[in-house]
């Protein structure tokens, strides 16, 4: 017997039944515990946890009704409200089945049962409480360990695992952090963390996506500048720097400024100094850099596209996030929990997703990450006409594993077709913007926009 055997309680008053269910579990590889009454049933989540509950609707000889079932749900629920519940039934009606599955129960099997789908439905339901029950964890150990007021994060999968580690060791030092990975891994929340649990926590935190801004925005945004320093300079203005200032400067999409920016971000980073535009006063700042890119820095380095100098001086730690189709075992948690969140930012009450939805989003290959995960699962949310979410409320298609999902709109061609575009010209937002026939900054919005 090992420790990571699923557990299943059997409830029933028929020790036939308790006993072939119970042989039936242990050969497919599950431990099971039984109780012949309901009393016997909370008595045992009082004391240990499950991984699943296969419970019978009626327990007093000649009751059909159900209802003591029924109210077994509810204590259930009481006690552990993640354990999914599968009721059995000898009397098998839709009526009831219905009024189960909205007391809170995950499905029904009617005796007799058929094995494979007993099982099947059994083990798709110990995943998924797995997997919600460790993203409970982890939020509930970042509690502990950690101060409130970091942001979540959901990662479980191992390709996570040495990405934590190493954010836990360098967020408290003021050592400079670059960030790679595709867009939509997660870069911004990465950052946010690492300075909430930085010393520089009660400061600000100053985020500015550089990749868009033109030559003329850039050093106003970055250092300010002073009335009348150019035509819409009305007043004073102090510069992200400023703003960061004994606190945490955040630049993302570093890789697409050009040169002539490089080398004026360099300066400041070197020295501290700052001038706003228009003024010959030397300012000095204090801030802790953090920046992000989808590019090979050291690739633009080679073309000589990014300075080295600079490279070094933002890389004192890299942080790399690997993307979604690598953290398969993250899928399932953070689709629950963005789940969790738009339902409360929309007012609705949807219990979970059905084994078909959880099927296709663990089918499909995320091209736009988590990012693309949260907006899928917030379009579902509102598309959703039940208390679940069901697989054509996702609108992921049904590729099978590998394939390109065909376009359906005119948004969903302009996306894919962007999507392409940037892949081609590995991440290069510059040249993939000249390849579309577009401004860098029209295809940022559409970036943003299509969660790419």
């Amino acid at each position: 017997m090992t420790e990571n055997q699923p557990s299943i309680l059997i409830a029933d008053d028929q020790p036939d039944v308790l006993e072939a269910l119970r042989l039936l579990l242990k050969a497919e590889g599950f431990r099971t515990v039984t109780a012949n009454v309901p009393e016997g049933v909370v008595a045992i989540l009082e004391r240990q946890e499950c991984d699943a509950a296969l419970i019978d609707l009626n327990y007093t000889r000649d009751t059909t009704s159900g209802r003591e079932g029924m109210d077994l749900l509810s204590r259930i629920r009481a006690v552990d409200p993640i354990l999914p519940v599968i009721v059995m039934t000898a009397w098998g009606s839709v009526d009831r089945a219905v009024e189960a599955m909205r007391l809170g129960a995950k499905d029904f099997v009617e005796k007799p049962w058929d094995n494979a789908r007993l099982l099947t439905t059994l083990r798709t339901q110990v995943e998924l409480a797995r997997a919600l029950r460790a993203a409970q964890r982890l939020q509930q150990e970042n509690q502990l360990l950690r101060r409130d007021g970091l942001p979540d994060l959901i990662a479980e999968s191992a390709a996570m695992k040495p990405v934590l580690q190493l954010m836990e060791r360098v967020a408290p030092s003021d050592a400079s952090i670059l960030i790679t990975g595709e867009h939509g891994t997660g870069k911004e929340v990465a950052a946010r963390w690492i300075h909430a649990a930085s010393t520089r926590a009660e400061k600000s935190l100053v985020i500015l996506n550089v990749g868009g801004l033109s030559e003329g925005l850039f050093e106003s945004e970055l250092f300010g500048h002073v009335k009348g320093a150019f035509t819409d300079a009305k007043t004073d203005r102090a510069g992200r720097f400023e703003l960061a200032d004994g606190g945490t400067l955040f630049l993302d999409e570093i890789a697409n400024i050009s040169l002539q920016q490089q080398a004026r971000l360099l300066r400041a980073l070197q020295t501290g100094e700052i001038e706003r535009v228009g003024s010959s006063q030397t300012r000095r700042v204090a801030v802790r850099f953090l920046a992000a890119t989808n590019a090979d820095l050291r690739q633009e380095v080679a073309q000589g596209r990014f300075r080295e100098d600079l490279l070094f001086r933002l890389n004192t730690i890299e942080l790399h996030l690997p993307p979604l189709r690598d953290r398969a075992d993250d899928i399932i948690p953070l689709a629950q929990y963005f789940l969790v969140g738009t339902c409360a930012r929309y007012r609705k009450t949807i219990g979970g997703f059905s084994d078909e939805a959880i099927a296709a989003l663990r089918r499909y290959e995320w091209p736009g990450n988590v990012r693309e995960l949260a907006h899928a699962v917030e379009r579902a949310v509102l598309l959703a006409g039940g208390d679940q979410i069901q697989a054509e409320d996702l609108s992921l298609g049904a590729a099978a594993p590998g394939a390109a999902v065909e376009p359906r709109t005119l948004d969903d061609l302009e996306r894919e077709t962007v999507r392409r575009a940037v892949a081609r010209c590995d991440g290069n937002v510059s040249l993939a913007a000249k390849e579309l026939g577009l401004s860098r900054s029209a295809l940022y919005r559409r970036i943003e926009k299509y969660g790419l």
